[in-house]
């Protein structure tokens, strides 16, 4: 069992690396795909892999509710993983509604980086 220190340095690396997964996500992306799209997978991800969740009843530590979902499906089926799918559903919407509220707003008419870059100036002919 993990001692409390270690079970927040494994919370506060797992929560590092998904926040550096999902930057590089939303970099890569916003090169090829317009800003509502880069938002909404983001987004997406962000509510998959930091939604938390009770691993089992009676435990007071969270864990990932994608992983907890996952393991519970495979072990004891849809009804026990039905309290990290719970959350996971209401997350996932709201990282929806949030992209499309953004789209509408905030990133509209925004496509892709290379769209959106300056081209370069015609050179001038003489006369």
């Amino acid at each position: 069992m993990l001692s409390e220190s270690s079970y927040h340095f494994a919370i506060y690396a797992y929560v590092g690396a998904a926040c550096v997964m999902l930057l590089y996500l939303a970099w890569w992306l916003g090169r090829h795909w317009g800003a509502p799209r880069v938002a909404l997978v983001v987004l997406l991800g962000a509510a998959l892999l930091l939604t938390p969740a009770y691993p089992k009843e009676g435990v007071d530590t969270f864990a990932p509710a994608l992983i907890v979902a996952g393991f519970q499906l495979l072990t004891d089926g849809y009804e026990a993983a039905g309290h990290a799918l719970r959350p996971l559903g209401f997350m996932s919407a709201l990282a929806g509604a949030l992209a499309l509220l953004l789209g509408l707003t905030v990133l509209r008419g925004r496509g892709p980086r290379k769209a959106r870059q300056e081209k370069p100036a015609q050179p001038v002919q003489p006369s």
